[in-house]
């Protein structure tokens, strides 16, 4: 074992912020990942039907210019330019019952004021709804997130409190808080709300405009992640299983390791008996595989970890034969559509011989525990049918393919109470520590928390100093490993 060797457990977003932070400060580090892949659940898939072979991420993400900490690892892994920030946040949006097209569009006047021309032309409001919305901006600015009683409220009965009738909700607040929160405002902690519309559309007047990948999240997550990793002398395992951890003889830890199937990556471990020690381990799971893998004594109820429950985030994916969609996203009120995003480029779609004039589009359904285990022809009639009504276009074109990607354990879910259930990244045991978008962040389950959540658990290795040597005189990459800086990012199921 290396001296000061940290073992990384998991290669999602939150484990591959850890390790290139740990590596950057000069720690030996081995990142074990199960799957043949790196980047937990934000990755993509190769699908090989009509028109052809495309790339497709298991689902739709996008993030904010406020998400200091995803952003830093854009450039860590040299990955800002794949990603681009809209120059101003413009959302439209359609009202399918009415027909009539709105957009959220922020001026260039500073924060709450960018809002205030978009808030009096945005049609999807009448005029007592509009005030009632300068009411809830103006208290949420006073409300305190960091209040326990906050996390104890839900966010549909503070806003009915403060004068929001349905239409408001379901217009405005509804419209970004299930994107970005995974739920709907009555099964929604305060806190959480109150720090996603303080942090995304009250704090900066350029801290909502959105950032979409213009390639696959494979290349952004997996590859160009990877390749980091390796610059920076990160050692990577994957196709390999943590069955257990425990405390070794010496005082530092010791991994169980078997292959999980498929062919071995270099270095992995051969048979029953592998393992790995380390001086310091970081459990980057999901919550439910980190309860199981906890020693006992490292947390002083474990069990809440089963409380903290999961909400899920469905996908429909389709294919049409010539284009539907005029902009490049587009969210809607009064469907069972919620966000359609065009990823006709990025999938590969338009550079296939066979694509002609055909559109991919991506259905992005959050808060989707009513339709999550519905059949694919279920979906298919529901979803092509809304689209129809919404999209003149679609009526007359052709469906050359759908499928559906589901993610049942997408996020944690941020009712309320769910606070005093997520851990830091310390944990009671020397040497031990925590990551995942699921740990006390202060932020919903997306990417930008998953990167958080690593950048917390390397600084919480550093402070225990087990073990450690001195630092390479490898200058890091901006934003390689340090704490994120400016406002708070916002995480969501799509702003992820």
């Amino acid at each position: 074992m290396r001296p000061g060797h940290v073992l990384v457990v998991g290669g999602g977003l939150a484990g591959i912020t850890a390790a290139l932070a740990l590596a950057d400060r000069g720690r030996p580090v081995t990142l074990v990942e199960s799957r043949p892949r790196l980047g937990g659940l934000a990755f993509s898939f190769t699908r090989d039907r009509e028109p052809g072979p495309l790339t497709v991420d298991n689902g739709q993400h996008v993030y904010l210019r406020c998400c200091t900490a995803y952003r830093g690892f854009l450039r860590r892994v040299g990955a800002e330019h794949l990603a681009p920030l809209q120059p101003r946040l413009d959302v439209p949006v359609l009202d399918v019952r009415t027909g009539r097209l709105g957009r959220l569009r922020r001026s260039g006047l500073p924060a709450p004021l960018h809002l205030a021309g978009a808030l009096a032309r945005y049609p999807h409001l009448s005029v007592a709804d509009r005030a009632s919305v300068v009411r809830a901006a103006v208290a949420l600015r006073r409300l305190d997130p960091e209040d326990p009683e906050a996390d104890r409220l839900s966010f549909g009965s503070w806003l009915r409190k403060h004068g929001a009738g349905a239409a408001a909700v379901a217009a405005l607040w509804d419209l970004v808080g299930v994107a970005t929160l995974n739920a709907r405002a009555d099964e929604v902690s305060l806190a959480l709300a109150a720090m996603v519309f303080r942090t995304g559309l009250l704090s900066e007047a350029g801290a909502a405009d959105i950032g979409l990948p213009e390639v696959p999240l494979g290349e952004i997550h997996h590859h160009r992640a990877g390749r980091a990793l390796e610059r920076a002398g990160v050692r990577v395992l994957t196709r390999t299983r943590v069955r257990g951890v425990r405390r070794s003889p010496d005082g530092g830890w010791w991994a169980d390791l078997r292959p999980a199937g498929g062919p071995a990556a270099t270095g992995a471990p051969d048979g029953p008996g592998d393992g790995i020690g380390a001086d310091a381990v970081v459990l980057a799971l999901p919550q439910d595989a980190t309860r199981a893998l906890l020693p006992a004594g490292a947390l002083a109820d474990p069990d809440r970890l089963a409380e903290l429950g999961t909400a899920p985030i469905l996908d429909v994916h389709v294919i049409y034969d010539r284009p539907v969609l005029r902009e490049p996203f587009l969210a809607m009120l009064n469907s069972p559509v919620q966000w359609v995003f065009d990823r006709t480029v990025a999938s590969g779609l338009a550079d296939l011989p066979d694509a002609g004039a055909s559109q991919y589009l991506v259905l992005s359904q959050s808060a989707a525990g009513e339709e999550i285990d519905l059949p694919v022809a279920e979906l298919r009639e529901r979803y092509l049918e809304a689209l129809a009504r919404a999209l003149p276009a679609a009526r007359t074109a052709r469906v050359r393919d759908l499928f559906v990607t589901r993610e049942r354990t997408a996020t944690f879910d941020p009712a309320p109470g769910t606070r005093r259930l997520r851990p830091g990244p310390v944990t009671a045991l020397p040497g031990l520590f925590l990551a995942g978008a699921w740990t006390a962040t202060g932020w919903p389950a997306t990417m930008e928390g998953a990167v958080r959540s690593g950048l917390a658990a390397a600084k919480a290795v550093g402070a225990a100093g087990a073990g450690t040597r001195p630092a390479s005189p490898r200058p890091a990459t901006a934003g390689a490993g340090g704490e994120p800086s400016g406002p708070a990012g916002i995480p969501s199921p799509l702003a992820s």
